[in-house]
């Protein structure tokens, strides 16, 4: 699936198409901006990602794959995510404030699905951000446990899933 794949969200007939595709290097200051202004990160969860930042580098060794808009959006980001292969975890998963609720979140879940299975992988895991529990329960995940808090960084704890990925 390293090729460019069109989608359309299952939340409204006339959501316009979205495409994912492979990051590339000159992806990864919008990327940094959307992780550093996402909402779910904001009060409280501020510190985790505030200085966060998605490298050229950390493209080019993982697999990242970025959601954007149909023609009329102007190929904006729309969200993205982060396949770790050893081992098997779901790093990053993020979608623009503004087009959450389109169905994004589950076509880039589907999607990472599909790129586990490909790479031979039976099982993927994710940290989960406290506010994005319900998300993950709703796109299949099974919760597994729960990583406890490492502060300064992360000064809470987090839930623990697994997506388990079927070999069709």
């Amino acid at each position: 699936m390293g090729n460019t794949l069109r989608m359309s969200p299952r939340t409204s007939p006339v959501s316009p198409p979205i495409t994912i595709r492979r990051a590339v290097a000159r992806d990864a200051k919008r990327l940094t901006r959307l992780v550093r202004g996402s909402g779910a990160y904001a009060g409280q969860y501020a510190a985790a990602v505030a200085g966060y930042r998605v490298g050229p580098d950390y493209i080019e060794a993982h697999r990242v794959f970025v959601a954007v808009g149909a023609d009329g959006e102007g190929g904006r980001v729309l969200g993205f995510y982060s396949l770790v292969l050893v081992p098997p975890e779901l790093d990053l998963l993020f979608v623009a404030d503004e087009a959450q609720g389109r169905g994004i979140g589950r076509l880039l879940v589907a999607h990472m699905r599909s790129e586990a299975r490909a790479a031979g992988l039976d099982r993927v895991r994710v940290v989960s951000h406290l506010p994005a529990e319900g998300f993950y329960h709703r796109v299949g995940a099974v919760r597994t446990g729960t990583v406890r808090a490492s502060p300064p960084a992360v000064p809470w704890d987090r839930p623990e899933f697994e997506f388990r990925v079927d070999s069709q």
